[in-house]
């Protein structure tokens, strides 16, 4: 029989891949007219810039495997992430660094003198941060929090960070040298063709029949050996516990002469600004000459019915409902699910292909 893949972003094409190398019949359900889900690519027709459609994807991992993986189907071109903050009318670089306080206090501190006036302006918790704001207040204190998180993160999320989890805060590097590669992944790049390309490659196998525009859901699954689903989870079961939370994205897009910010992503933490960040495309491609440009101005809110879902959201009062969801997740007969939407959980490119890689391969039995 053969095994249906719901989803053809890279949780999808390498669930697909590896199934198909082994001999398995596979066919990809992709609801969209093409694939590679939310990290797809394009030239924009106007400027021939590739285009991150649905917002900068940056590849970043420290795994090996994983890392060889990708670069068996295009080119990984080194790319170094530096992204720049504007908060009260001035630019400093993230994630926060040496630099970012030193012109933030005005000072001129080394690394040492650093981590103790940091230490000194944090809270002093009795035991672990539970939230983003205690973690953040734990960790660089309350004007860099107030000045570069507070704001951005309550656009981004649509939550004050009293609200999140600390886990969401982790994810930011702080430190006390002059580094400021947003990442500390030992690989860092773009694919030169673009992510489209990459995952067109990954399904481009006599064994995968790929199937655009076309839904799949629960009632379809008695034809198939097996589902390997990635899409929202709270779907796949009717909603039934009901609705998860999710943010999605709007971009506004603008086309310039020349060059438009002189970076690829900057900030805005402000409040008062609507939008989370610009992010300038032909800058995530830095061997390509552009006489033009194209920027996408980005605003994040709560999704409506038919809306692109982008991140889960997971906070205190969505527990118990994230739970039962896990629950009916994991009684599920012969379906595995995967990917961002698939696990609710906020999952970066690197980690989605490891996870699929080892779903595959369990189901393969090895």
């Amino acid at each position: 029989m053969t095994i249906a893949v719901v989803g053809a972003g890279f949780s999808g094409a390498v669930v697909a891949r590896e199934l198909a190398q082994a001999g398995r019949r596979v066919q990809v359900f992709e609801s969209r007219p093409d694939p590679a889900g939310n990290c797809a690519t394009r030239r924009d027709p106007d400027t021939g810039v590739m285009v991150h459609t649905y917002g900068p994807h940056i590849f970043h991992t420290s795994n090996e495997e994983v890392w060889r993986y990708v670069s068996r189907f295009d080119q990984m071109m080194p790319f170094v992430n530096r992204v720049k903050a504007v908060a009260a009318g001035r630019v400093y670089p993230l994630p926060i660094n040496l630099l970012t306080i030193n012109s933030f206090f005005g000072r001129t501190l080394g690394p040492r003198e650093a981590a103790e006036f940091i230490a000194a302006n944090c809270d002093k918790p009795d035991r672990a941060p539970d939230t983003f704001e205690e973690q953040a207040l734990a960790t660089i204190g309350r004007p860099l929090y107030e000045a570069f998180l507070r704001g951005y993160t309550i656009k981004q999320w649509g939550l004050s960070p009293a609200e999140l989890p600390a886990s969401i805060l982790k994810r930011l590097p702080l430190r006390f040298s002059y580094d400021d590669n947003y990442y500390d992944s030992l690989y860092q790049a773009i694919p030169r063709h673009g992510y489209s390309y990459i995952v067109e490659r990954i399904l481009d196998h006599p064994g995968i029949e790929v199937r655009l525009r076309s839904p799949f859901d629960r009632a379809m699954t008695g034809g198939f050996e097996h589902v390997f689903y990635s899409g929202p989870i709270d779907q796949w079961f009717g909603c039934c516990e009901g609705r998860l939370a999710y943010r999605t994205l709007d971009f506004e897009v603008e086309r310039h002469a020349g060059d438009f910010q002189g970076n690829a992503v900057i900030n805005y933490c402000d409040l008062e600004v609507p939008w989370t960040r610009i992010s300038e495309h032909k800058h995530f491609a830095p061997w390509e000459q552009h006489e033009n440009t194209v920027i996408y101005r980005e605003y994040s809110r709560a999704p409506k019915e038919g809306d692109v879902l982008y991140y889960p959201l997971r906070h205190s009062r969505n527990s118990g409902t994230i739970a039962a969801y896990m629950e009916l997740a994991r009684r599920e007969a012969n379906t595995t699910f995967v990917g961002r939407l698939g696990t609710y959980r906020y999952l970066d490119m690197d980690v989605t292909i490891a996870e699929a890689l080892a779903a595959a391969r369990r189901h393969l039995g090895r």
